[in-house]
Order: C-alpha cells, then sequence, then structure tokens
C-alpha cells in the first residue's frame, strides 16, 4: 500500500518549511542589527539554479561512465558543470556566514540562525523540485500506459 499525498498537501507544507527558513535569516538580521546574512537568502536561492539548468544536458550521452565513447567524451559534462556550481553555491552559503563572524561582523547566535535558516531555504527549494519532478514522471508513465 502506497501513501499518496497530494500536491496542495505539498505545497503548503514545503512553503511553510521555506517561510521559516526565511525567518530564520532574517531574524539573524533584525534581532542584532547587521543585515550581512541577507547575503546569504541570495546565494541559496541561486544554489539550485545551475542544477536545474544543465539536469537535461546529460540526456544526449551516456549514462553510465563505463560506457565511454570512442573519443573519451561521455556527454556529461555539462551537467558535471552543473553539479559543481551548485555545490560551489552551496558551499558558500554555508561558510559565508562563518567567515562574516570571523571577521568579528557579525556574532554567533546570527551566524548559527543564517547557517540553519540558508539550509533549510536550500532543502525546501530541492525537495520541492524533487517531489514535483517524480509526480511529474508518475503522471507521464500513467498516461503512457492509458494510450
Amino acid at each position: 500500500m502506497q501513501f499518496k499525498v497530494s500536491p496542495l498537501t505539498k505545497i503548503i507544507s514545503l512553503s511553510g518549511f521555506l517561510a521559516l527558513g526565511f525567518l530564520l535569516v532574517i531574524l539573524s538580521c533584525a534581532l542584532f542589527h547587521n543585515y550581512y546574512p541577507l547575503y546569504d537568502i541570495l546565494i541559496f536561492l541561486l544554489a539550485p539554479i545551475p542544477n536545474s539548468i544543465f539536469q537535461n544536458r546529460s540526456d544526449y550521452g551516456s549514462s553510465s561512465f563505463m560506457n565511454d565513447s570512442l573519443d573519451g567524451n561521455s556527454g556529461q559534462g555539462a551537467s558535471d558543470f552543473g553539479y559543481f556550481c551548485t555545490g560551489m553555491l552551496v558551499t558558500s552559503g554555508l561558510t559565508l556566514p562563518l567567515v562574516l563572524y570571523h571577521c568579528q561582523l557579525i556574532n554567533s547566535v546570527s551566524c548559527a540562525m543564517s547557517i540553519s535558516g540558508g539550509l533549510i531555504i536550500y532543502s525546501s527549494i530541492v525537495i520541492f523540485s524533487w517531489f514535483f519532478h517524480s509526480s511529474w514522471n508518475e503522471d507521464d508513465s500513467n498516461d503512457a500506459l492509458f494510450t
């Protein structure tokens, strides 16, 4: 028996989760009258974009690393670049509050709130895309069965 959740419930729960992340980052700024952690929101909002742009580029090449073509290029370069840029932005978003704390521009509570809020923002975006990408694939496969 498979547990199905309606798309409206997914959207409402993920929007609440996203609002919690924004609340933590904004409170880390407003409570201590220092607005440097707002850059963290920008970084975490930009982080999934390279991954989503270069995601479909890997469909043209081989899906296995063992099946390289004759020239040694397996067609995974674009998706690997997207993964690299996403990883660079997530790492930058995690370390920016640490660098600001080390430079004594923010305090430790603001650093912890900014890091946790940024992680919540990024994870809610990833979970949102994962939920709805998998539901679109299920809808496509169900439509293919009935045609």
